[in-house]
């Protein structure tokens, strides 16, 4: 009969999967995408790299890296979770294969290859549960396993397409750095100005929702100038200061609604990751800072 410290390390075991559950659901399905060990894996990364960033030889794999990172980190939290649940049990409440020893067997090491079997949902069979409670457990660790499967693979494709829209209005932005619009903008005569700060206010939107739904984003650096976020939101800035001189009124309250974009986009950048409580040029400046881009900043 099992021991009372083999039942705690059986629920010490039990929480440490409750746990790595509970950062996967609040990282992947959760709104606000911040589960604490995902989040506090991905920002320990991002400052490792920071002084390789400074030298830009690298910072464009941290993104990629870490989204790995956190994966690996929540299979051994399951697979080690799942072993210490089992450990306690080996080998009275399993069922050995015939060509298995149970004398010369290793309790931890077989704790660990079930789990890991079992979360792989490979089923070999050599090792299987005889106690009714674990004939429960262990299905159970295998439908965890291929949820993590789905869920990972799920994660990756949500990432990159806002990745693609950040980088989209990067370049939208980098595009109207080289064209004359202060002419288009104080004409009173053109219906042009209004539509194009709305969408730029629109599509800066967008990025703030991504980047609060999709927090791992922000840790993903372009090397490109003209595809980086952080560097390019000066244009914006400059655009919506031009757009609130404009002698049309649409022209003006679209360059409101801009600025208030940025503003909002600014403020959850600061909540989230930069903590610097300063103006909205601070931060876009504390932003361009940190993606390596620190001769752009934002004037609003």
């Amino acid at each position: 009969m099992a021991h009372w410290t083999d039942w705690l390390i059986t629920g010490v075991g039990t929480v440490v999967v409750l746990v790595a559950l509970r950062d996967i659901f609040r990282t992947i399905w959760q709104p606000s995408g911040r589960g604490d060990i995902s989040h506090l894996a991905m920002r320990a990364l991002w400052r490792a790299d920071r002084r390789r960033r400074s030298r830009g030889a690298a910072g464009v794999r941290t993104g990629p890296i870490a989204l790995a990172l956190v994966i690996a980190l929540w299979l051994v939290l399951l697979i080690g979770g799942g072993a210490l649940v089992y450990a306690p049990h080996m080998p009275e409440s399993f069922v050995l294969s015939p060509g298995l020893d149970a004398a010369e067997r290793s309790q931890v090491l077989d704790a660990v290859y079930l789990s890991t079997v079992t979360l792989a949902t490979l089923g070999f069979g050599d090792i299987v549960p005889a106690a009714g409670w674990l004939r429960v457990v262990v299905p159970i660790q295998g439908l965890i396993g291929f949820a993590l499967l789905t869920a990972s693979v799920t994660w990756v494709l949500q990432v990159y397409p806002a990745l693609t829209r950040r980088r989209a209005l990067a370049v939208r932005l980098a595009q109207l750095r080289t064209v004359e619009t202060s002419d288009l903008l104080h004409d009173p005569d053109s219906s042009l100005a209004a539509p194009m700060l709305d969408g730029l206010a629109s599509a800066l939107v967008q990025a703030r929702v991504d980047v609060t739904q999709y927090s791992e984003t922000y840790y993903f650096r372009d090397r490109s100038e003209e595809a980086a976020l952080p560097a390019m939101l000066s244009v914006a800035s400059d655009l919506c200061a031009a757009g609130m001189s404009a002698p049309r009124t649409d022209v003006r309250v679209a360059a409101e609604l801009l600025g208030a974009a940025i503003h909002d986009f600014a403020r959850v950048l600061d909540e989230q990751f930069l903590r610097t409580g300063g103006t909205t040029a601070d931060i876009l400046t504390a932003y361009a800072d940190a993606h390596h881009h620190g001769d752009r900043g934002g004037k609003v």
